[in-house]
């Protein structure tokens, strides 16, 4: 299904800064985590309160808002890391989040393809990010707009995604 591009859609790196931004991103961030492909809980009131300003005080931070109008609808949080194989930056895109009422009408792949701007223009070498593989729409707008599983060696297999946290 090909979906028309909503011309009131505007497409921004945020400005951690200004207020409109701030609030923008701590509202669809707790939209997205209280999704159950997020993990179906709120974010702390830790994290409503402290996430844009720790977000800002890290330079290798960025995120893409969407707005439909005035209503924000879409955002990616993206940091940067490095890769040692291409001794080059790379970005990591840790969150796709779009309100339910506005998917299917391609706001991720637009926010997409202005955090790989942004991304080209720190000189990054690639873009990573991960993906649940029972979220199939996900997957499918990540396969659309050129990502891929990886692999160094066919016979070691497919990368994988692990985590241990830390509290």
């Amino acid at each position: 299904m090909t979906a028309a591009l909503d011309s009131r859609l505007r497409v921004c790196q945020a400005d951690y800064a200004h207020p409109v931004h701030a609030h923008a991103l701590v509202q669809l961030l707790d939209a997205y985590a209280q999704d159950p492909a997020a993990g179906g809980e709120a974010l702390s009131e830790f994290a409503k309160t402290h996430l844009v300003s720790e977000l800002a005080r890290r330079p290798q931070a960025f995120s893409v808002l969407a707005f439909d109008g005035e209503q924000p609808v879409g955002l990616v949080n993206c940091i940067e890391g490095f890769s040692t194989f291409a001794c080059r930056p790379l970005v990591n895109i840790h969150d796709v989040a779009v309100l339910a009422s506005h998917r299917g009408r391609r706001v991720a792949e637009q926010m997409l393809a202005l955090a790989e701007r942004i991304a080209r223009e720190r000189g990054a070498c690639k873009l990573t990010l991960e993906v649940l593989a029972g979220n199939a729409s996900a997957l499918r707008l990540y396969e659309r707009v050129g990502f891929a599983g990886y692999q160094l060696d066919p016979a070691m297999g497919r990368a994988q995604f692990f985590q241990k946290w830390l509290d």
